[in-house]
């Protein structure tokens, strides 16, 4: 018992030394010529605080997991080996920060570039390998058919790689607004607008008749709608537009990934569930195929399989419904007839197509540059655990116990040597509606499995902004799965994570401290380490895709597999209870 009480004293020591270290419970510069008197009276409160904590020690039997970054003198003596550091460097995963949405203005204007350079050093001193940005289409081509104008985002990146990050660029050919987290409304550009206005069709629509401008409707991928060209056409315009005038930014290695924006807030999937519409959290969603381009291809597709009696769902009920409330998703529904499995495997498989084919372009743009190319799938975890999931097949993830729908997006990704990018790494599910049968750490297990079945890479992010150690430690657990490997390479490892997003409140000083500890651990308690190939990231020169896949092949991914296995808790922690209940009693001090 002396020996537990003795290790309890210390590791509430070392908390003590971590939370001086870290949340710099010191005066600062300007303050300590004011005498000592100060000084002694914050000694003072530290002493009785540590007595405080020591007293309760009888009570603990077992000390939760350690704060971050709790290395004794000794252990950090074991770890200066070269070889030791070499080892634990390949658990490094790497960090980025996203950039708030309005970074560049709708007017094409980088938008206050003093502040944002002060938090860009901060960034970059706190550990951070890079910052993620939308470019978005809605500016850059706003003025005309093929009249690029990317003054604003040159000087963007000017100013990053002088701050020293990295660069991860999303092609975003959607609008901002609409969405959760949208704070700014950047349209689509004006002249496709007006497009709109005579052909309402080429944007999703649903049952009710209700456009959706976010993104333009699959249904005209291919069609010469627009002074021309096809919606393909000027995404891969765009794109080539991009590499010639983004060249010197390419050929450094300061962008490392081109993430390529295949719909609504840039995922790969349907707008099925806007807040522009009404919809409201948990609410169904709805499918968006009832522009007439997509109704007459699924007359078209029917038709040559005997069936020209079908169509498109009348059944599924509306945004904010619950799937027991409709005829389609109910027990023993329509998505478990012939009809409903024709029309479920259709509209996924348009999702599977569309991505294909504009991830094809991209790499037709970028072959022989030096980045990897990424594509984002959202993380729909509201209705996970019913039996229909009927969330994600509104989205176009016809996913079910007995079918995977993310393993064939994966697999077309693996044609593109893509990298697959997943939302909502920092959920558990007892924060969820229990009502809604949510599942989001189910539902990150199985995507991120389904790529590495794929053997591609896989990032994420969060979905929403979060600065509590229970939302970082999540994110790590996903990140390592089964923790790190001392000897060299973990078992399961993302390419990198991607933080949501750059703000007032992340900088703010307790929040930016614990961020800072979560990068460290990220790095698996390495330094910053600007050489990617130390931690096995190395990004040749693009390589043109392998050959088209069959849908069959892409089908023959449905087969379920059994997700790998996770830990409860990851072994990188930032901080668990007692670190919480430490952060209450020093925020009673301040």
């Amino acid at each position: 018992m002396a020996s537990i009480l003795q290790s309890t004293q210390g590791a509430i020591g070392k908390i003590l030394w971590l939370h001086h270290e870290h949340f710099h419970w010191e005066m600062p510069p300007s303050n300590r010529a004011k005498g000592a008197r100060g000084g002694a009276r914050q000694l003072k409160r530290q002493e009785l605080l540590k007595h405080a904590l020591a007293s309760s020690v009888s009570r603990i039997v077992r000390i939760p997991q350690a704060v971050a970054s709790e290395i004794s003198a000794t252990e950090q003596e074991a770890q200066t080996s070269l070889t030791c550091n070499e080892k634990m460097m390949a658990n490094y995963v790497p960090v980025y920060v996203m950039l708030p949405l309005g970074v560049v203005t709708v007017d094409n204007v980088l938008e206050d570039k003093d502040r944002l350079e002060k938090q860009l050093k901060e960034l970059r001193a706190a550990g951070v390998d890079g910052v993620m940005t939308d470019v978005w289409w809605g500016i850059i081509e706003s003025q005309g058919p093929k009249q690029y104008d990317w003054s604003a985002y040159r000087s963007l990146f000017q100013l990053v790689r002088e701050c020293g990050l990295k660069l991860q660029a999303i092609m975003s050919f959607h609008q901002c607004g609409g969405n959760i987290g949208d704070v700014v409304n950047i349209p689509l550009p004006q002249w496709v607008l007006d497009i709109g206005e005579s052909d309402p069709d080429i944007f999703f629509t649903n049952r009710t008749g209700n456009r959706n401008m976010e993104y333009l409707s699959l249904g005209v991928d291919n069609r010469r709608l627009f002074y021309g060209r096809t919606a393909v056409e000027i995404y891969s315009d765009c794109m080539q537009n991009f590499r010639e005038n983004m060249s010197d930014f390419l050929e450094d290695g300061f962008i490392i990934d081109i993430e390529v924006g295949l719909g609504p807030a840039g995922e790969l999937r349907y707008p099925s569930y806007p807040r522009n519409q009404g919809w409201v959290f948990p609410g169904i969603g709805e499918f968006q195929c009832y522009d007439k381009y997509l109704k007459a291809e699924f007359k078209e597709v029917a038709t040559s399989e005997g069936h020209p009696e079908w169509e498109v769902p009348d059944n599924a009920g509306t945004y904010n419904d619950t799937p027991e409330s409709t005829e389609f998703f109910g027990s023993n529904g329509t998505y478990l007839t012939e009809k409903g499995k024709f029309f479920l495997t259709w509209y996924s498989n348009k999702l599977l197509s569309h991505g294909d084919q504009i991830l094809d372009e991209a790499n037709k743009a970028f072959m022989g540059c030096k980045v990897k190319l990424a594509a984002k799938v959202s993380g729909i975890h509201w209705w996970y655990k019913a039996d229909n999931h009927a969330a994600e097949f509104t989205a176009g993830y016809y996913n079910l116990k007995d079918r995977d729908g993310y393993r064939p997006i994966a697999r077309m990704l693996s044609r593109h040597y893509g990298i697959l990018n997943f939302t909502c790494l920092e959920m558990r599910d007892s924060e969820q509606s229990a009502d809604a049968k949510c599942g989001p750490q189910e539902l990150v297990q199985q995507v991120l499995s389904a790529g590495w079945r794929e053997n591609i890479d896989v990032a994420g992010e969060n979905a929403l902004s979060r600065y509590d150690r229970d939302g970082y430690n999540q994110i790590l657990l996903n990140a390592r799965p089964n923790g790190v490997n001392k000897e060299g390479r973990p078992k399961l490892r993302m390419y990198g994570v991607t933080y949501l997003r750059l703000s007032d409140d992340l900088m703010q000083k307790t929040n930016f401290n614990i961020f800072k500890t979560f990068v460290k651990k990220m790095h698996a308690d390495q330094d910053y380490c600007p050489d990617q190939g130390k931690y096995n990231h190395h990004i040749g020169p693009l390589e043109r895709s392998k050959p088209e896949m069959t849908i069959e092949d892409l089908l023959e991914a449905t087969e379920p597999m059994e997700p790998f296995p996770w830990d409860k808790e990851t072994d990188m922690s930032v901080g668990g209870a007692l670190a919480n209940l430490i952060d209450k009693i020093f925020s009673m001090f301040k």
